[in-house]
């Protein structure tokens, strides 16, 4: 029997986890099926060769950041268009990463591509620009998406929609560990421009933190020795005391912390799924903050937030990102258990909201039925 051949696109190590993730469940239920595509380290591990590793190059941060390696995105669009053209696959999924991915799916069109194009893990254009949605309906075949509000949101267009679960409830796992009363995890992101915008904020306010406690520590995880030198470096230069900088899983760290400070991102979610109370904060450049702030339609940041429909963790965003403030409310999170407590019930309710079905075998399911 002639193997499936399907084709992934995700630009981002998150999506590079639920991408590899879904491979594996896709190889699960049919074994016979090729992969191509361009992904990260954990997608080529499961994939094999044939799929180009990118990430570590294709993940920025804001307009500003696509247009200094605009070069570089167009290079790498016309070779990944020309390399579906010739492998003419069964379909293409693309896993979130939308100012690429929507673009080349609407390219693809175009230039009548007969297989099924799918997106998994809806872009976040009910927040920004829900005009896209019927134009992404006439392109797409399929959507699949993570957040169960969001069906409701695409039903309109008459693009077809599943909620296909959450897969960080299935990627991730709680480990039997103690919270150090005395440990604030320090969450950044693994960007360049991240860790030069919000890592010395958060230096800042772990130093008036240490003010009020000296029994306080800090812990840092970082995903690369570059990132971890950077940050290293900008641990010497604040001269804050007690801050360690680990390569490691920062899964591990959100769940020895008893408080954390965490960067607008996946990782909000993810403290949530391992119960950390912690901070939002959110730093861009002044062209790519006043740009979404003309464009945003939603009243928070976070999507623990915006699941709950209120505030249920603090978000400091941009020049309200004042180390004072943050230093104040981590401070209240820390010394009052009770306060802590609550903010757990609420992120466990939340993280209850993606629990529906079976995350892990639904989109594998989903995308074999279409491809029937």
């Amino acid at each position: 029997m002639k193997p499936l051949r399907i084709f992934l696109i995700a630009g981002e190590s998150s999506g590079d986890t639920h991408g590899a993730l879904l491979i594996r469940e896709l190889v699960a239920l049919h074994p016979n099926i090729e992969f191509f595509g361009a992904g990260g380290p954990e997608m080529r591990a499961v994939a094999g060769d044939q799929l180009m590793e990118w990430t570590h190059e294709a993940a920025v941060v804001g307009i500003w950041d696509v247009l200094v390696k605009w070069p570089y995105f167009k290079k790498n669009f016309n070779k990944i268009y020309q390399t579906i053209q010739q492998l003419n696959p069964d379909a293409v999924i693309f896993v979130d990463f939308p100012g690429f991915n929507l673009r080349l799916a609407k390219y693809l069109r175009r230039k009548n591509y007969t297989g099924k194009l799918i997106y998994y893990i809806s872009p976040q254009v009910w927040a920004w620009n829900r005009r896209r949605i019927p134009k992404m309906a006439r392109v797409l075949d399929l959507m699949m998406c993570i957040f169960p509000f969001e069906k409701e949101i695409y039903k309109a267009s008459g693009l077809r929609t599943e909620f296909v679960g959450h897969p960080m409830i299935e990627e991730l796992d709680r480990i039997s560990v103690p919270r150090d009363p005395e440990l604030i995890a320090l969450l950044p992101g693994s960007r360049n421009r991240e860790i030069k915008r919000i890592f010395p904020i958060m230096l800042e306010a772990a130093r008036l933190l240490q003010k009020k406690s000296p029994l306080i520590r800090f812990e840092v995880s970082v995903t690369s020795v570059a990132a971890g030198e950077s940050m290293q470096q900008l641990v010497v230069e604040s001269g804050v005391v007690n801050v360690k900088v680990q390569v490691r899983n920062s899964k591990e760290l959100m769940q020895r912390a008893v408080v954390g400070m965490v960067a607008s991102g996946t990782a909000t979610m993810e403290s949530s799924f391992f119960q950390l109370p912690f901070v939002l904060i959110y730093k861009v450049s002044w062209f790519t903050y006043i740009l979404g702030r003309l464009l945003i339609r939603v009243n928070y940041l976070g999507m623990p937030n915006i699941l709950a429909g209120k505030e249920v963790i603090s978000e400091f965003i941009q020049h309200d990102a004042l180390p004072e403030r943050i230093a104040d409310t981590v401070w209240t999170l820390y010394s009052d258990p009770e306060t802590r407590a609550a903010m757990v019930q609420q992120l466990d309710h939340v993280v209850g909201l993606l629990r529906e079905g079976n995350p892990a075998n639904r989109p594998a399911e989903v995308v074999l039925r279409a491809l029937r």
